[in-house]
């Protein structure tokens, strides 16, 4: 039919302000899914890393549902890190709790994706569960968080790990390092398992002489509860140098992390600890004294330690570079210097 024309009706406008929050859910949702995981396995593939976190999940029993948790797995080989996607919110924020976990002898780091932000209402924080055996890298802000500062950049993770360990099983660590080089920045964060041990800690640490410098170990929260950032957690003699420089050699040394208050507790066991360490030290010149203080005696803050007195500061000096590192008992062994007067009046 001439003149007569069929038209469409008209399409129906929507509006980008309408369509932008459904867009922007659907995001946050998947956000909050996926997690980063860094330092993996070299030569890792999707199928490794996924089977790696279902299996350990279920093993827990820490999903929502039967089944395997993880969706997808992203992997940047470049980079050395993946993205892993849970089926739920809440499995992504219980697999958060493997921060740390050991895999094909990497040490995982577990973070929530840079654009995550919870969903309104919605508390999707690290549950307070403990993995045994996992030693997270991150250490949340909490009453328990404790500082280390005026640590040897030349000790490792491990080395520092060992010696916090001596004090009760470690919940969360991580040893500051320069974001260009890796090299230690000379101070840490821990905090424990059993916050009981919080105290015991940084009294058992605090002014200990490591090396050539002198620890400083408090709760991070004292005195900054209403302080954000890194600087209001550090004592201001870590922030200010003292200026002392290096510590003067003396004849006596001191050392640390190679026993443990139980083992000093059996004479016979003991007596074994002093023969040895006497043995050992006296390849590197004349000892003439040792102590070693016991659970039960005057020096309760010096139980753990070992202190030898040599003849000369040549002596203590090769023992100190030689010891230092070493294992004994499967601990690394840590040195440094006293002051002499400090060995005489047991001042430990």
């Amino acid at each position: 039919m001439m003149g007569m024309t069929h038209e469409l009706p008209p399409r129906p406008k929507v509006s980008q302000g309408a369509a932008g929050p459904v867009a922007q859910t659907a995001s946050l949702a998947r956000q909050a899914r996926r997690l980063y995981v860094g330092n993996i396995p070299y030569g890792i593939d999707e199928n490794g890393l996924s089977e790696f976190f279902n299996s350990t999940m279920v093993q827990l029993n820490i999903t929502t549902a039967p089944g395997q948790p993880v969706i997808a797995v992203q992997i940047n080989h470049d980079k050395n890190y993946a993205f892993v996607e849970f089926r739920a919110p809440e499995e992504a924020t219980a697999a958060m709790a493997f921060d740390g976990i050991t895999f094909q002898g990497q040490s995982l780091k577990i973070r929530r994706p840079k654009d995550y932000q919870p969903p309104p209402g919605q508390n999707l924080e690290p549950p307070p569960i403990h993995v045994p055996g996992v030693v997270s890298t991150n250490v949340p802000d909490s009453p328990n968080k404790i500082f280390i500062g005026g640590l040897p950049t030349y000790l490792n993770d491990e080395q520092v790990m060992e010696l916090l360990k001596s004090f009760g099983e470690l919940r969360a660590f991580n040893l500051v390092k320069d974001s260009l080089t890796g090299v230690s920045k000379g101070f840490a964060f821990c905090e424990y398992v059993d916050p009981s041990v919080t105290d015991l800690a940084c009294q058992g640490l605090n002014n200990m002489e490591l090396g050539d410098r002198k620890l400083v170990v408090q709760r991070a929260s004292v005195g900054s509860a209403k302080n954000t950032g890194v600087a209001s957690v550090l004592p201001s003699s870590v922030l200010i140098p003292s200026g002392n420089g290096e510590m003067i050699p003396t004849t006596v040394l001191q050392l640390l992390n190679m026993v443990t208050p139980e083992e000093l507790v059996d004479d016979e066991e003991y007596e074994d600890i002093v023969d040895d360490v006497r043995e050992e030290c006296s390849k590197f010149g004349r000892v003439l004294d040792m102590k070693i203080p016991r659970p039960g005696s005057a020096s309760l803050s010096g139980v753990g330690k070992i202190f030898v007195r040599f003849e000369s500061i040549e002596a203590a000096g090769a023992a100190l570079r030689a010891l230092a590192g070493r294992k004994f008992a499967e601990r690394t062994v840590l040195t440094s210097y006293i002051d002499e007067e400090v060995y005489d009046a047991e001042d430990f």
